[in-house]
């Protein structure tokens, strides 16, 4: 890779059910703090899963601040979050869009849905056309800033945002671009969805404990918790952060997206896809096994995940798997969809930059199938000098990305 095409990251934005702005979040998360309580956006009596991961409702009273009247009319609660995330990200990367070409600043989201269900048509069932792109909040995001270059959706199920992030560090990487904004953001605290997973047994029911029903790795599982959010990162050629003396909180080395072509909702027997996945992402890094001392695990405290995500590590790194640190950081913020990539890959960078991993929670009963080290219910100090963030979703969309301390 040439050097001036370097990735390095300069900005980041989140919006969780921990907080509605990175440092609020990143202290829950080393707290170990968990974001999940009745969900109150609707009434839930009627479902098997009564609980999610619920963003604030405050979101709306900062939304108000950073976004006009007009434009908030013409949004899903869901792209709001996504510009409140974006607003921060590009705050925090300290940029001047006007100095720069703006052709060449490309926006990229990880975009499942914007959500317009019954919820929220039950509020509003006028702009149906705009608030139901998927493509929205990229192209928000793109008018607010006046972005001129490339800028799209993707959707590949809970791999989404990752996928945004491999594809940005791409368009870097390949000079097609100087600065990507990236990202993703979901809500599917819905009673459509919720049912629908429900149906297929993947979500806990465990209404009566809210805050300890996302637990992965261990024994007592039983599914994963909704949860929502939105995370944008500011990535940028290592030149252009240079020249402007940005601050520059990690570096992305490479990545690998892959299809496991088996079922469209369970990964390969064993982990062989997860495995070859992160294999393949070390290698486009050309980082060596022994640099990485964490993984931000997909970790979706379901039965099958957890174990394959664990069969796949071993695989991937043999013995050396026993000495890495790995976490969950779901347990706390709940599985965002379309969002998890990005809101777990800033998870990754802030541990990478700060030196402290945010823990797997609720980890009272291990598994004895499952024997590695998951940092659990406490964080940890941990200098790091590689780290991957996996991200796997139904569809067989894998992805893998590996982040570097800069």
């Amino acid at each position: 890779m040439n050097k001036e095409n370097r990735t390095v990251i300069t900005g980041m934005g989140m919006v969780t059910s921990l907080g509605l702005d990175l440092d609020t979040t990143w202290k829950s998360l080393l707290e170990g703090r968990s974001g999940v309580s009745k969900i109150s956006l609707f009434d839930p009596e009627n479902l098997e899963t009564q609980i999610a991961a619920q963003i604030s409702e405050e979101i709306e009273e900062v939304a108000k601040k950073e976004i006009s009247r007009r434009d908030r009319k013409r949004m899903t609660r869901t792209t709001r979050m996504a510009l409140v995330a974006a607003n921060e990200a590009i705050k925090n990367s300290g940029i001047d869009f006007d100095k720069y070409d703006k052709t060449r600043i490309a926006v990229i989201m990880g975009v499942i849905t914007t959500s317009y269900n019954d919820v929220e048509r039950n509020q509003s069932d006028s702009h149906i056309v705009v608030k139901s792109m998927p493509n929205a909040p990229s192209a928000w995001i793109s008018l607010h800033y006046g972005l001129e270059g490339p800028n799209f959706n993707v959707s590949t199920a809970c791999a989404s945002s990752a996928y945004a992030i491999g594809l940005g560090h791409q368009m870097i990487k390949s000079n097609i671009a100087d600065i990507v904004i990236v990202g993703g953001v979901d809500s599917h605290v819905d009673p459509e969805y919720i049912r629908g997973f429900n149906q297929i047994m993947a979500m806990s029911a465990r209404n009566d404990s809210p805050e300890s029903a996302s637990r992965p790795f261990t024994s007592s599982r039983d599914g994963f918790v909704m949860g929502e959010g939105a995370g944008i990162i500011v990535l940028e050629s290592e030149k252009i952060a240079r020249e402007r003396n940005a601050t520059i909180y990690g570096e992305i080395a490479g990545y690998a997206i892959t299809s496991e072509s088996t079922d469209i909702t369970a990964p390969k027997e064993n982990g062989i896809g997860m495995a070859k996945t992160m294999m393949m992402a070390l290698a486009d890094a050309k980082v060596d096994h022994d640099e990485i001392d964490y993984i931000n695990a997909h970790g979706t405290s379901t039965y099958l995940n957890d174990k394959y995500e664990t069969l796949a590590i071993k695989k991937c790194f043999g013995e050396r798997a026993n000495e890495i640190g790995i976490s969950s950081s779901k347990s706390m913020h709940g599985h965002t969809l379309g969002a998890a990539g990005a809101i777990e890959g800033i998870i990754t960078v802030l541990s990478i930059y700060n030196k402290m991993v945010t823990p797997t929670i609720n980890y009272s009963d291990p598994d004895p199938e499952l024997d590695l080290d998951y940092i659990p219910n406490q964080a940890r100090e941990m200098n790091i000098r590689a780290a991957l963030s996996n991200s796997f979703g139904f569809g067989g969309h894998n992805a893998t990305i590996v982040y570097k301390k800069y």
